[in-house]
């Protein structure tokens, strides 16, 4: 029976805050508002119109933001990233057992794709589900109900991996099982929060834990 590992990757499958950080304060920067101070990793997973929203761009403003931090992170900040220690190999463990995986991300598609293209993670994707450029999908409840459809997937035979609690709610709203990767941005209190089934330490743990969760 077929099982269905969906994947965000912001802070579950790359370490991706330095390029975020730094076009959200290119951003900032063209619309004359303050750069960023203090702790940046809340800006790493929500859609960026909540982000600039909280950041206080007004409202008429947001499309702008979202304009000038795509200019920045389409040349350069994309690749201000790392895969996390061991993810691949963790890829192809599950990949070797059977399960087939599908990236579930609120970031354009047309970034993740590249992103997966060049560290190697969309070798092992069955397919690829993120948001398009006007914010469509962005949100996690969404997404997955449409990754499901697509995947022709059950959500008993599918589990959700993400380090933020909207990839914990998005998974519950659709009645999958999900799992907590809490070494990235999210944090243990988050992820817990949000009523995690289970939660993965390391990257090293990712596979084994899946298998735990949904074993073959």
């Amino acid at each position: 029976m077929m099982r269905a590992v969906f994947l965000d990757l912001d802070g579950t499958l790359t370490d991706s805050g330095e390029g975020i950080v730094k076009s959200v304060d290119y951003a900032l920067g063209k619309l004359d508002l303050p750069a960023l101070s203090g702790d940046t990793n809340w800006i790493i997973g929500p859609p960026l119109w909540d982000s600039f929203s909280q950041l206080g761009v007004p409202e008429d403003e947001l499309e702008h933001a979202v304009a000038f931090y795509r200019e920045r992170y389409s040349k350069t900040g994309y690749l201000e990233n790392r895969l996390y220690d061991g993810i691949l190999q963790q890829l192809s463990d599950l990949r070797d057992a059977g399960y087939l995986m599908y990236l579930a991300t609120a970031k354009p598609m047309s970034y993740a794709a590249k992103i997966t293209a060049h560290f190697g993670i969309s070798n092992y994707l069955t397919d690829q589900f993120g948001s398009e450029e006007d914010g469509t999908r962005s949100d996690k409840t969404s997404l997955l109900a449409h990754a499901l459809s697509v995947a022709k997937s059950t959500p008993a035979q599918a589990i959700m991996i993400g380090d933020r609690h909207y990839d914990v709610v998005g998974a519950k709203a659709n009645g999958i099982q999900a799992l907590g990767a809490a070494y990235g941005y999210g944090g243990l209190t988050e992820l817990r929060g949000a009523g995690a089934d289970g939660l993965i330490e390391t990257p090293h743990k990712l596979a084994a834990t899946v298998r735990e969760y949904l074993p073959m």
